[in-house]
């Protein structure tokens, strides 16, 4: 198993049950391709270090991961979907080696 921390920003002019939906979305699909949430926390609305896409504040989720070894479509997957989401301000992940 190799383990990974996902850290995301949400905009934060979304309803709540808005942005519930998209780390759901990230959480579903890590769970369809058999990976195991280790911790998943919602960390709440922060104030950004600089201004992304003019949003001076963005909700932060952290999913820590592990993933089966030969399973890395899980975060090729993650990442594909992050970019493309309209309502994820950035994204980072992290392969942490133990």
């Amino acid at each position: 198993m190799t383990n990974y921390e996902i850290m995301f920003i949400v905009k934060p002019d979304l309803e709540e049950a808005a942005i519930k939906k998209e780390a759901e979305n990230l959480k579903k699909v890590l769970t369809n391709h058999k990976c195991k949430m280790v911790e998943e926390k919602a960390i709440g609305q922060k104030e950004l270090a600089y201004e992304i896409k003019k949003y001076k504040n963005g909700y932060y989720f952290l999913f820590v991961v592990e993933v089966p070894e030969a399973n890395n479509d899980a975060i090729n997957e993650v990442d594909r979907i992050a970019r493309i989401s309209e309502n994820i301000l950035r994204h980072l992940i992290i392969r942490v080696d133990d």
